[in-house]
């Protein structure tokens, strides 16, 4: 019976993500193509590796009452149990009931757009997903029914091929984390050419508060950053994808089922729920 080295299976996964940022960064020179580019060379990169309950593509995120997002590079989200996803012009408008994460991609963590900074620029994206409202309802799972569950976590992220902080330590980059909170609060990012991190917040849902809405809101805006942990330079994009699987199936599992009915008055008709 044989044997496999797994850290060299990581290191080839590692390798083959690193050189297809390379080639992007290094001889597409359009700024706009080269972010699609990256963006692309991101979802492929997903779309391969997460398993099939997951979709990744670029989408703008919409709730019941008509609310959207920004457009958002990069949306893990269930297509299992969220029956709809609405695509106009090779563009997806995704319930947020169905969202699992969001990411902002961007060539360099340090960087600024309409005069903000890439991570303040990502961590808006976020927060314009996560203040979205989301319905829960119940459902029959396996012949059982099962009462209506709370809201999950929307994981919120950056992932970037660089890091030109002219002080090339985790000081800087925890600096500018650090100021992000509530929703805009990041969980997870990855620097291809520098390391991953994750942040570990302290604080728990009040399961007191029977309102799945304010339930989700209190804990966002009462978590406090206990600590950020970065990864290995060598092992950068492979310790993303660990811990992201790590957030996605044991940490959130399966999103909530979504209220049709709620989505139905849009154009006045109510479902009938029963047989």
């Amino acid at each position: 019976m044989g044997k496999i080295n797994i850290a060299e299976l990581f290191e080839g996964l590692q390798n083959q993500m690193i050189a297809q940022l390379n080639i992007n960064r290094q001889f597409i020179t359009h700024p706009g193509s080269k972010g699609d580019a990256l963006e692309n060379a991101w979802i492929e990169w997903l779309s391969n590796y997460l398993p099939n309950r997951y979709s990744v593509d670029k989408a703008i995120v919409i709730d019941f009452e008509g609310n959207t997002s920004h457009q958002i590079d990069i949306v893990i989200y269930d297509n299992w149990y969220t029956p709809f996803i609405f695509s106009q012009n090779g563009f997806h408008y995704i319930p947020a009931e169905g969202v699992y994460a969001v990411f902002e991609v961007k060539p360099d963590i340090n960087g600024s757009v309409e005069g903000k900074s890439y991570i303040q620029y990502a961590c808006e994206k976020i927060e314009s997903v996560r203040v979205l409202k989301r319905t829960s309802t119940s459902m029959i799972n396996s012949g059982n029914f099962t009462s209506a569950r709370p809201l999950t976590k929307i994981i919120g992220g950056i992932l970037t091929s660089t890091n030109t902080f002219t002080h090339r330590d985790n000081n800087t980059i925890e600096k500018h984390l650090k100021e992000q909170t509530g929703f805009k609060g990041i969980d997870i990012g990855c620097i291809a050419d520098y390391g991953s991190f994750y942040i570990d917040y302290s604080g728990k849902e009040n399961v007191e508060l029977k309102d799945f809405n304010d339930r989700y809101t209190d804990y966002y805006e009462s978590r406090v950053i206990n600590k950020i942990i970065f990864s290995q330079t060598s092992n950068s994009v492979v310790s993303f994808f660990l811990q992201l699987t790590r957030y996605l199936q044991q940490a959130i599992g399966t999103v909530p089922a979504i209220d049709l009915n709620a989505y139905s008055k849009a154009i006045n008709f109510t479902i009938d729920e029963e047989l």
